[in-house]
């Protein structure tokens, strides 16, 4: 388990460094401008639907593949139930995004220019059909992760990176206001590709006849309208964060978007590493050896959470030189660098519990406790909005990321607490 952790936090290191040096070229280009807050506003839809539905679907789909497997069924049925459940609900989504586009933005982002929705809208055009191509690589890396082929399922998205960097390097003049956009839209199908070509080569997708009535599919069914409940309500904290951070001066979403970029590095390094290895292994123990499983949450809780502050509390000392070494250049000037700066300090307070969070998940995930995680959802999603406006107002954009350190903090303690109540069933 450890050696899978080092081996997927290696090659996460690499995606995300390219990710990172995508990011300083986009900030080199656009800085805190207009095109890039309404690129991040495009791009909102649908990484929600991703997040929320698509993933939320992967988080039940690995556990009960794995009970699954332990029977003497067709698990290639399986794989073909999971694949059409998958491509019906991202077409039905895509569907609905794109009926409701006007009235969400009307809702959300009130009060804006013409130009500034029809920005909005001709990059959310090329990014709708990312949604599909994001579900299926989302199965397939899935089903990587349970044969235990956690290179490939971890390597795929540098392809959006690299393909965003070509176009614009090479393309920014002729694609103008789409060149973000159509270079995502790229990248998710070269993403998807890469992932169907190892899957076939390793022989890790069979497809026969699916079957919606066998007993693990339908355990699947019962789990998911709890992790979707939960995926949505946890969604929305992000979303909520834009629209309170768009009430303010233009380049406000442009910043805080900067300010989550390095503290998501280190996280993303941490998260992925963790929850692509823990929630198959802890799948697999939890078969075989409950306590185990129990005492291996807490030693790697443990760990986990020590090693974190050891390393942040540097990049918080060192914060404001670290930004500007970074971001500072063109058109991102040393006010942008001092504003992201201090709102990045404030996150990184709150990245271990964030991290551990995560990992406690991946634990409850497992046991098919996603009932209990849709109820702190809806309580982290109710106090979000709560403290993100009397935040709001008391210290303006510096409140909406004070918000969200102090939801992390609540959130990991809540879970923790119930972990251990299972752990004491067990």
């Amino acid at each position: 388990m450890v050696m899978n952790i080092m081996a997927v936090a290696i090659v996460t290191l690499i995606v995300k460094g390219f990710g990172f040096y995508k990011e300083i070229v986009i900030a080199g280009n656009f800085g805190l401008s207009e095109l890039l807050d309404t690129f991040l506003i495009a791009s909102l839809v649908p990484g929600f639907i991703y997040q929320v539905f698509l993933n939320a679907f992967k988080s039940v789909f690995i556990p009960n593949y794995i009970i699954e497997q332990k029977t003497d069924r067709d698990i290639s049925s399986f794989q073909a139930t999971s694949f059409i459940v998958t491509i019906s609900t991202t077409i039905i989504f895509m569907i609905l995004a794109y009926l409701f586009t006007n009235t969400f933005l009307e809702i959300f982002f009130p009060n804006h220019t013409q130009s500034y929705y029809a920005l909005i809208k001709i990059q959310f055009f090329y990014l709708l059909p990312c949604i599909l191509f994001w579900g299926l690589s989302s199965l397939i890396s899935g089903l990587l992760n349970i044969h235990d082929e956690f290179k490939y399922s971890t390597i795929y998205p540098v392809f959006t990176s690299i393909a965003i960097l070509i176009l614009l390097l090479f393309f920014k003049d002729v694609l103008e206001e789409r060149v973000l956009a159509v270079g995502m839209l790229i990248g998710s199908i070269l993403e998807f590709t890469f992932l169907v070509i190892v899957a076939k080569s390793k022989k890790i997708i069979k497809i026969s006849k699916p079957d919606f009535k066998t007993e693990g599919t339908r355990l699947m069914f019962s789990q998911l309208p709890a992790k979707v409940s939960s995926g949505f309500l946890s969604g929305l904290i992000p979303i909520t964060d834009q629209y309170f951070a768009a009430q303010l001066v233009v380049g406000s979403i442009a910043a805080l978007n900067y300010a989550l970029k390095i503290p998501a590095f280190f996280t993303a390094i941490a998260v992925l590493a963790l929850a692509r290895v823990l929630l198959p292994h802890f799948s697999k123990l939890i078969t075989e050896n409950k306590l185990e499983a129990s005492m291996q949450l807490r030693r790697i809780l443990k760990f986990v959470f020590i090693s974190l502050v050891l390393v942040i509390i540097p990049i918080i000392l060192f914060s404001d030189t670290i930004v500007s070494f970074i971001f500072e250049r063109d058109q991102f000037t040393s006010e942008d660098s001092l504003l992201v700066s201090k709102l990045q300090i404030i996150l990184l307070i709150g990245a271990p519990f964030y991290i551990c969070d995560n990992i406690i998940i991946q634990y409850l995930t497992s046991l098919n406790k996603n009932t209990f995680m849709a109820y702190v959802s809806f309580g982290s999603m109710t106090l979000n909005i709560i403290l993100d406006y009397i935040f709001l107002k008391l210290y303006g954009i510096y409140g909406i990321v004070l918000c969200t350190t102090t939801i992390y903090i609540i959130r990991s303690l809540v879970l923790f607490s119930f972990a251990n109540k299972q752990n004491k069933v067990s």
